[in-house]
Formats: structure tokens, sequence, C-alpha cells
């Protein structure tokens, strides 16, 4: 796809789910602090966020700090998120995150995407997600899996690789529209473009979708 012509289309697209998905600009994952983002965008991996904000309140009112974590160990967490997906690799991941930040940053989630990424269990959709909505900075495109099935098929980039989608989209989304596009992207793949099944007669972008059975 042609710069100008990406930006014309993500343009017309945004506009279009901003009007259609009003609601979703801001993650649903629940939380106050920064550290308890980390935490529930860590557990959110190939789990839904409802199902994270079930488990969230038990496991934050008994380990409500990062030194809380400190002398635990995962299988100490496995009763408050063992309904979630991958729960034994994420309390160890956890623990060792809280580790890390209370040895190399004093307890305090830091901002920037090269300190957050070498924290144990955190890429950059992690880190993209924690930036953008903890700190309202913003170094990237957090890209998870219903971005990449919608991404796919909007733009045909053909890849199941996060980041290099980041980077393409990173090209010709404009940097305010960064956070922005990481929901309404969530939301249609939640609502009408499914891994599963499209429902393109349903989706508000079936007239500019490449993929779409829509034939107008």
């Amino acid at each position: 796809m042609q710069r100008k012509s990406a930006k014309n289309k993500i343009s017309v697209i945004i506009s279009r789910l901003k009007r259609r998905y009003p609601e979703e600009l801001r993650t649903w994952l629940h939380y106050k602090n920064p550290w308890e983002l980390l935490v529930a965008t860590m557990l959110s991996a190939q789990s839904q966020d409802a199902q994270v904000n079930k488990v969230t309140p038990a496991l934050f009112k008994n380990y409500p700090n990062i030194i809380n974590y400190l002398n635990k160990k995962p299988v100490n967490l496995y009763p408050y998120i063992m309904t979630l997906g991958l729960y034994r690799n994420k309390s160890k991941n956890i623990i060792k995150a809280a580790h890390y930040i209370h040895d190399n940053f004093h307890d305090r989630v830091p901002k920037h995407m090269e300190q957050l990424v070498q924290i144990p269990g955190v890429g950059r959709k992690t880190a993209n997600v924690v930036q953008g909505n903890a700190f309202e900075l913003i170094e990237g495109i957090a890209i998870d899996t219903h971005c990449i099935t919608v991404a796919n098929r909007l733009f045909l980039f053909n890849t199941n690789n996060a980041e290099k989608i980041e980077r393409r989209m990173m090209e010709f989304v404009p940097k305010d529209e960064w956070i922005n596009v990481t929901h309404l992207l969530i939301a249609l793949g939640r609502d009408v473009c499914t891994a599963r099944r499209k429902y393109c007669e349903n989706c508000v972008l079936n007239d500019l979708c490449p993929s779409s059975t829509v034939r107008k």
C-alpha cells in the first residue's frame, strides 16, 4: 500500500470506528496504578479482559504493592489466577517482574520502552499498553491478537508478527492516534471481525476492506 493512500485510508477507518465504538477508546482492564496495569496486562495474554477483571480484585487486595510479591513464590499466586490461561508461566513472570522493578527501579514501574521491555514477561505490546494508559506516553502501537487479525484483513499485511505490523502501522497512523487505533481495532475484532468468523455485513468498513465478503 502506498504511503499517501494508506494515510488516507487509516484516517477514514479511524473516523468511522470512533463513531461506531465511542466507548472503546480506553483499556478495559481495571487498575489503580501502573503496577496493577502492568500485572493486569501480563495476565491478559491469551485471556479476555473481562476474565482478568474477575481475578485481579482479590489478587490486588492481598498483594497491593510490588514489595508484597518479593517473598512469594509463583505457586502463591495460583489460587488467584488459575482460571486464566498460562497461569503458571504468568505467575513466574509477575514474581520476576516485581523483583526486577524492585532491584532496578526502586519499586516504581518505569515509563520508557527500552526499560519496560527489559522486565521479565514484558514485550512491546504490554509496554505500549502501560505507557499509553498509565503514563500517557506514546512510543508505539500495542498490537494484540485482535489487531493482528483485523490489520491483516484491512491492510493485507499477510503476517502474524506483531512487531512487523506495529512498524508498518506507525508509518501511516498519526502518532496522536496510536493509542486509539489499538482500542478501535480490538473493538472491531471483538465485535464483527473475529478470528473465527467475519460478519462483514455488520461492519462499518465493509466498503473499504479488501477482505470483505460484501459486494456493493
